[in-house]
């Protein structure tokens, strides 16, 4: 897949879900005042906090296509995992601010009776935002694109909210008003738990994680394959953005010419090119075989 042609899919799935989102809060905020419905309120209110984290990203989807130049040679798609930090922790916001409320509406027995209308806004964002969630998450994966997967996280975030919020209203509607707080209360504590698992995804890849080893091994087993590498002494890899860069240690015939060799490096380049549209750069050395040599690193 073209580089180009990469971020314009980014950038149509975000907007697909700015625009859902945008719908959903108008929708939630008017159902939640006119219904009579606090926790329906609060959904729309936690769906105004995801135009921060989408607008975020959509910056950082702009930030992270530039290319490379004299000050960044890696590229900036960083700004990627740093857009996911930054939606982290407008998930871990959402969550305190619907935790405080929900004790604040158990201790102060503030208890409402909702509309109809209230059940039906919560009934329907969760069917909207499950679909985004999967819509998202798939093509975030197909695109390995860590801000894509933190905006598909928060779409499922919404979607548990408002499955809370259905039981809640639901049964302060049916008169038991006490359930709407406590209900909110719970679906926090799984907000939080997305909200870590986005954060500590985003640190791996700004701390340099290494990808996965089902990963490290495909691309071993495609550069073995090559004629005239005899094996590879070493592999690495770090994810920048959407791609990811690869430091390989090769294996030769200490006696190949440095052309032979270097047309070796270039065919092995060629295929993790062709066989993997998400890895944007390749460093390659090239270590003589069967001679003792020593890795000179300070890491």
């Amino acid at each position: 897949m073209l580089r180009e042609e990469r971020f314009n899919r980014a950038d149509r799935i975000i907007a697909v879900g700015f625009w859902f989102n945008a719908g959903l809060m108008v929708m939630k905020l008017l159902a939640g005042y006119f219904g009579k419905s606090d926790a329906v309120f609060a959904d729309g209110l936690e769906s105004a906090c995801d135009f921060v984290a989408i607008l975020v990203t959509m910056i950082a989807l702009k930030v992270g296509r530039q290319p490379f130049d004299p000050k960044h040679p890696y590229g900036h798609g960083k700004a990627e995992s740093i857009a996911a930090v930054v939606v982290s922790l407008v998930i871990f916001a959402t969550g305190f601010g619907i935790l405080i409320k929900a004790i604040h509406t158990v201790v102060d027995r503030t208890y409402q009776t909702p509309d109809l209308i209230a059940v039906f806004a919560a009934v329907s964002t969760i069917a909207v935002k499950e679909w985004l969630y999967r819509y998202s998450v798939s093509r975030g994966k197909r695109l390995e694109s860590p801000a894509l997967t933190a905006v598909a996280k928060d779409h499922r975030k919404d979607a548990v909210t408002s499955v809370a919020t259905l039981i809640g209203v639901g049964g302060a509607y049916l008169g038991a008003g006490v359930m709407d707080p406590l209900a909110a209360g719970l679906t926090a504590f799984f907000i939080f738990h997305i909200g870590y698992e986005t954060l500590a995804g985003a640190i791996h890849d700004l701390m340099d994680g290494s990808p996965s080893e089902d990963l490290i091994r495909a691309l071993t087993t495609l550069a073995e394959g090559v004629d005239g590498v005899e094996h590879v002494h070493e592999i690495r890899g770090r994810r920048s953005g959407q791609y990811l860069i690869v430091d390989l240690k090769l294996e030769m015939d200490p006696d190949m010419t440095v052309k032979c060799s270097h047309d070796i490096a270039t065919t092995v380049k060629r295929r993790i090119f062709e066989q993997f549209p998400n890895v944007g750069d390749v460093m390659i050395h090239i270590n003589p075989h069967d001679e003792e040599h020593e890795d000179l690193i300070r890491l």
